[in-house]
């Protein structure tokens, strides 16, 4: 279960849940990310996602996918029955690193090389730019 409903479901009896919240939206962080609870794939959106689990140890896989898969993160986790684990995932800003996951709300990893980035590209229009105001002169 997706959505802002996700927030308030209950486990079913005997099971626990995982609450991930896929922080972001497809307009500032691109595709949706790929969610794994224990090697399957299962559905996710961006905000809260509600998923019941059996109670034990699990294990959490999140990626993102354009070119190619970058922003894996991982979390292993202890879900005991009755009980709702939160977790919070965050897409990177470019794709040369990790994702960000964990029990509280996460920041988004990269933000220094995508200035970086932005900031030479617009160097280097300027210099082009002034390349060919200096040649026509």
């Amino acid at each position: 279960m997706s959505g802002p409903q996700a927030s308030t479901m209950q486990p079913p009896p005997g099971h626990g849940a995982l609450l991930l919240t896929l922080q972001g939206n497809a307009i500032t962080t691109g595709l949706t990310p790929t969610v794994h609870i224990d090697g399957y794939p299962v559905p996710a959106a961006f905000g809260p996602n509600f998923y019941p689990l059996r109670p034990g140890r699990h294990h959490v896989h999140v990626h993102a996918q354009w070119l190619r898969q970058y922003g894996q993160a991982d979390l292993p986790l202890e879900v005991h029955a009755g009980q709702t684990v939160p977790g919070f995932y965050a897409v990177p800003w470019h794709q040369f690193t990790t994702g960000s996951i964990g029990h509280v709300k996460q920041s988004r990893k990269g933000v220094g090389v995508m200035i970086a980035i932005i900031v030479a590209t617009v160097a280097i229009i300027c210099l082009c730019g002034l390349g060919s105001v200096l040649a026509s002169a």
